[in-house]
């Protein structure tokens, strides 16, 4: 966002003591929109910045735009310090079990008494209830919450592609945070929130729930779906490529007839709703992917293009990168490697998929290194120079 556009959340200072994803997604959000995120990681440095395989890029992805300070928080020192810093705070954003920050002294009646307007999120993985105090994965909901379920093929539940549950439990906190921010100004008092893995499950597989209700039959996995349109799926091209082609409306039947030159479709009133192309499904079927294959991957969707058709090529998350799309758009933003055997390389990573006034959020400040700014933080809380050398010689911070 330029300089003629104020960040939204300018001003507006978090705390953040978290790990993995979901946590620090919700942190992401609120730094990517303008706010001053600090994040409180142990003195050897945030365990997820060690990660490997699958989580490799967990703490990259989710921690631009904020400050790292490093700090003993079991010292009676380094517990000071970040409780002067949560003195002056917004928001602080927690994702640890359930009582890990009570018996740490940052909890939220501790918290709320030290700051009455201070908005404490918590991201746990579930809501009050008889599951609130059992420990909770992205995994681990999407299994008990349907989404695993209707993912896989019948009887093989399979989690989806990427950690969407972290990152929806996230966007969720943030959706409180910032509920929680407006509603204080007519307040004036600060609350505490709770966003959960398990009910973001629950509320991802409502459609399928509320299809039950509606028509007294349980939804298929997605693999084995009735679905609410004839033509929506995965087809196979000529040259040995798939393309994902959907026509979703009575207009568009017409428009893709007339594309494809198929006038035994065209022509035949037996067709005309959507309805009745999904029960002459079996029919139909056959011939486009006939037609389809007549195409190679390239040529298909030049076409598709021309017609404004619903259509994707089936991407991997490492050919976004040259996408040309997200490269003119402004949807990656330029970062560094902080960890590990490639420290210092350049990489671009997903922005926020937004836009406000026409601009997009992009980089204030790249991921983070350990404890990097530690002296800063430390200095604008009111410490000397002399004051932050003694806490880091006796390892209550680590600094750079």
């Amino acid at each position: 966002m330029s300089e003629d556009h104020a960040a939204p959340l300018a001003g507006v200072k978090v705390i953040e003591f978290t790990h993995m994803v979901m946590g620090p997604a919700a942190g992401l959000i609120l730094a990517d929109l303008g706010a001053d995120v600090i994040k409180i990681e142990p003195t050897g440095g945030d365990n997820t910045r060690r990660l490997p395989g699958s989580g490799a890029g967990y703490f990259p992805m989710y921690n631009r735009n904020k400050r790292s300070l490093c700090v003993n928080l079991k010292a009676a020192e380094g517990k000071a310090a970040v409780l002067k810093l949560i003195e002056g705070a917004d928001v602080v954003i927690e994702n640890f079990r359930a009582g890990t920050m009570d018996r740490l002294g940052f909890g939220y009646e501790a918290l709320q008494a030290l700051n009455p307007r201070l908005i404490y999120c918590s991201e746990k993985g579930f809501l009050s209830g008889p599951y609130e105090h059992r420990t909770a994965l992205d995994e681990v909901a999407q299994m008990m919450g349907g989404l695993a379920y209707m993912t896989g093929p019948p009887g093989q539940p399979l989690r989806a592609g990427t950690s969407v549950i972290d990152v929806q439990g996230g966007m969720f906190g943030a959706t409180a945070v910032l509920a929680a921010l407006f509603q204080r100004q007519a307040t004036g008092k600060g609350q505490h929130v709770v966003a959960s893995l398990y009910e973001s499950t629950v509320f991802l597989v409502g459609q399928h729930m509320a299809q039950y209700a509606v028509t007294g039959k349980a939804a298929a996995p997605m693999p084995a779906r009735v679905s609410a349109w004839a033509i929506y799926q995965v087809f196979d091209t000529g040259d040995d490529d798939q393309v994902f082609v959907g026509v979703v409306s009575d207009k568009q039947w017409k428009v893709f007839c007339e594309a494809f030159g198929l006038d035994e479709f065209a022509n035949d009133s037996s067709l005309d709703t959507n309805n009745d192309r999904v029960a002459h499904k079996e029919r139909i079927l056959p011939v486009i992917k006939d037609t389809f294959r007549q195409y190679t991957k390239a040529q298909l969707m030049e076409k598709l293009e021309k017609t404004g058709l619903p259509f994707a090529p089936i991407a991997r998350p490492e050919e976004l990168f040259d996408d040309p799309h997200l490269a003119a758009g402004g949807g990656l933003l330029p970062l560094t490697v902080t960890d590990g055997e490639h420290a210092g390389q350049a990489m671009r990573l997903p922005g926020l998929p937004l836009e406000m006034a026409g601009e997009r959020f992009g980089v204030r400040i790249d991921v983070p290194r350990a404890g990097q700014h530690t002296r800063e933080i430390l200095g604008e809380a009111g410490y000397s120079a002399d004051e932050i050398d003694t806490l880091t010689a006796d390892g209550t911070v680590t600094s750079e």
